[in-house]
């Protein structure tokens, strides 16, 4: 009888961990199955962005008002001047959103100027690029600069967060590591004319230069989507604590 009372507060404080490990893990098994429902939602969303028909340039009154999560991929058309200012090298290993681009290079972000004055930044396409050869890219770029209004098409984008990792910048070969194109502007002078830098920058879709170079492009969807694989790693385990206790408890009641 000493032998079973002195058991039950083991068995009791193991099946109560066992209880809670199961409520924590199945917990994070449901939370990655809502999380895959917003993913889905997510991405059904950011498809129709993308293929929706282009619209107006939202106008500068509106810009503030603009945010990531109901405006990012707008897909947009309208018309502007390349500003004959320098331009700034994006580095790149590839791209998560465009099927067309692999390998390093880096992307061309420059200023254009619309009729009012006001300058949206744009992401003129992507230049292959292994060194980021400053005067590769400057050829590259010059041939855009016309002082002729061009008819632009493109995504809004907002400017990324650099990492804890991220290497910093160097303003001197006008080449950054994040899409921060505020910080671009502030470091190369883009908004110095009184006038107003847009918040957002446009990944252009069109025109592509006759030689390709920069290399504009659609956009594609490619959200990583692992969260049913969590979800099923996190219910195993729950099972996984269950079969333990189950074993142990057997154990205990053949001693």
């Amino acid at each position: 009888m000493s032998a079973l009372s002195s058991r039950r507060p083991a068995v009791t404080g193991f099946a109560i961990f066992t209880l809670l490990m199961v409520m924590a893990f199945s917990g994070l098994g449901i939370w990655q199955l809502q999380r895959r429902v917003e993913k889905h939602a997510l991405i059904a969303r950011l498809n129709e962005r993308l293929a929706a028909v282009p619209e107006a340039l939202p106008a500068a009154a509106q810009w503030p008002s603009l945010t990531p999560a109901k405006d990012e991929f707008r897909r947009v058309s309208f018309t502007a001047t390349y500003a004959p200012v320098p331009d700034a090298m994006v580095y790149s290993a590839g791209s998560a959103v465009r099927d067309d681009v692999s390998g390093p290079g880096t992307w061309a972000f420059l200023p254009v100027q619309l009729a009012d004055g006001n300058s949206i930044v744009v992401n003129a396409g992507f230049v292959q690029n292994t060194m980021q050869d400053r005067n590769q890219q400057d050829r590259a770029v010059r041939r855009l600069i016309t002082g002729d209004p061009v008819q632009l098409t493109g995504y809004i984008r907002f400017p990324e967060n650099a990492g804890a990792l991220t290497p910093a910048e160097s303003v001197a070969k006008r080449l950054w590591f994040t899409r921060d194109h505020l910080a671009m502007a502030r470091a190369l002078g883009w908004g110095e004319s009184g006038k107003s830098v847009a918040p957002f920058y446009v990944d252009l879709e069109t025109p592509v230069p006759d030689n390709g170079i920069p290399k504009p492009g659609p956009l594609s969807v490619h959200l990583k989507d692992d969260h049913l694989q969590y979800a099923i790693t996190w219910f195993t385990l729950a099972f996984a604590v269950v079969i333990a206790f189950g074993v142990w408890w057997r154990g205990q009641r053949r001693a």
